[in-house]
């Protein structure tokens, strides 16, 4: 690829779908259909370090009321997860204790405070009690249905949405007891409106924190809100990152916090086979794409991209050579990707060629082969050697055997091919896409 066209490419990014980390999250929140089985460590920090630290490893240990234990089995929660195993007896505990948390998605910690929430309520109180903060409707939306459904035999707690276009009447006070919403209408209906009265709220819960203060004016309205609330008012703050700006607005927010953290897990390469092709042209690049997709009978695979423009022509030129491809990219609906997803993880679909917008957070099983159709490279033109590591971490997950394989059609991407190698100190292999037997020989 000539230097133009590809800093054209790289122009091309789509950078507002790839950097809105509101539509990465709901996006999780809707493909996740149960728990990550993590075996990370959860490290926890005590605002008090003479108390006893409980965890629990059943949720009959936690004393709920029976119809919240009858509503979390419903859901198909058998054990407390990770983080909920530390947190919740924190978030129950009387006096009631502020926390902290950290936890990428997919760990519970939504159905967490949404069952600290059920337990503080008195229902025979009908005036908010609980407030929970989401950055986006979207996401005050999934916060709700898990309400929904772990409240589902405690009719007599009600729920209602502080979010634009739910109109109330002035002088009108809400009898609901739990409201969710974005900062901008809670802190209206606080302060401005006064459908709530802030001085009788126990649990105020601040959820995607990082994804929160990544919007203009939501850091500020929160803080807004938090300043209304009593002292003996339960704060609990939630994000999947904790960079810099997210822990000095956690400070500000949460008082004498607990701290919940759950460590990552290294993505590693060790289980991963890497191999490179060296080709001239985008037309060499599927032709030999071909030859490799011919030779493996893959379980599934992930195509990956730089443009939008190149992942829809690839998908055409696949699907017309007969193999049943999904095509997953930024301009279409949170809902929309979720549901390729969907049928991509039911097998539906055996391939699936994607932007990077499907780096992050995706787990298939079944997928075998990651191939970089386009190396992954920054707004400069520099090897973006993070977001490779994520794309072929999709492979060789659940400490499965995967292979990546890599196109390279000039001596720039050859030359950031290099970079990666001597970033990852990881020898990436030729690989003669001629030889079938010598792939059928990798690929098994």
């Amino acid at each position: 690829m000539a230097s133009e066209s590809w800093a054209q490419a790289v122009d091309e990014q789509e950078a507002a779908a790839e950097s809105d980390k509101a539509a990465q999250s709901l996006l999780n929140k809707l493909i996740r259909n149960n728990l990550v089985n993590t075996t990370n460590q959860v490290e926890v920090l005590q605002k008090d370090p003479n108390s006893p630290l409980y965890s629990v490893k059943s949720f009959e240990e936690l004393r709920l009321k029976p119809q919240l234990l009858q509503g979390v089995y419903a859901m198909g929660f058998n054990r407390p997860s990770k983080i909920q195993e530390t947190a919740l007896p924190m978030m129950l505990a009387e006096p009631p204790q502020n926390l902290i948390a950290q936890s990428q998605s997919g760990t519970g910690k939504t159905a967490a405070f949404v069952l600290a929430m059920l337990s503080h309520v008195d229902p025979n109180n009908k005036y908010p009690q609980c407030l929970c903060v989401s950055p986006t409707y979207e996401l005050a939306l999934q916060t709700g249905k898990v309400i929904e459904q772990m409240g589902k035999y405690y009719p007599e707690v009600k729920l209602v949405y502080a979010i634009r276009g739910n109109k109330l009447e002035r002088g009108s006070k809400l009898q609901e007891q739990i409201v969710i919403g974005t900062p901008g209408t809670m802190l209206d209906w606080c302060n401005k409106f006064r459908f709530i009265d802030p001085k009788k709220i126990r649990v105020f819960v601040l959820d995607e924190a990082d994804v929160m203060i990544a919007t203009q004016g939501h850091q500020d309205q929160s803080i807004r809100i938090q300043r209304t609330l009593p002292k003996n008012c339960q704060m609990l703050l939630f994000s999947a990152t904790f960079e810099e700006s997210v822990w000095s607005f956690a400070q500000r927010i949460v008082p004498e916090p607990n701290i919940i953290k759950l460590k990552r897990e290294e993505e590693t390469l060790d289980t991963i086979k890497q191999y490179f092709v060296l080709c001239n042209s985008r037309e060499e690049k599927f032709q030999a794409l071909c030859n490799i997709y011919g030779a493996i009978t893959i379980a599934q695979a992930m195509i990956f991209c730089h443009t939008r423009k190149t992942a829809g022509w690839l998908a055409g030129e696949l699907s017309r050579e007969g193999h049943q491809v999904a095509l997953l990219s930024g301009e279409m609906q949170v809902e929309q990707r979720a549901a390729v997803i969907d049928r991509f993880r039911d097998g539906k679909e055996k391939v699936l060629v994607t932007t990077n917008v499907c780096a992050r957070g995706i787990d298939v099983e079944q997928v075998s082969v990651v191939i970089n159709f386009d190396l992954p490279v920054d707004k400069d033109g520099n090897p973006d050697n993070e977001t490779y590591l994520h794309r072929i971490g999709r492979t060789g997950r659940f400490g499965k055997r995967g292979l990546a394989i890599n196109m390279v059609d000039s001596k720039m991407s050859m030359n950031i091919l290099n970079r990666i190698q001597e970033h990852f100190n990881k020898k990436i292999e030729r690989l003669d896409t001629d030889d079938l037997d010598e792939i059928e020989k990798i690929a098994n």
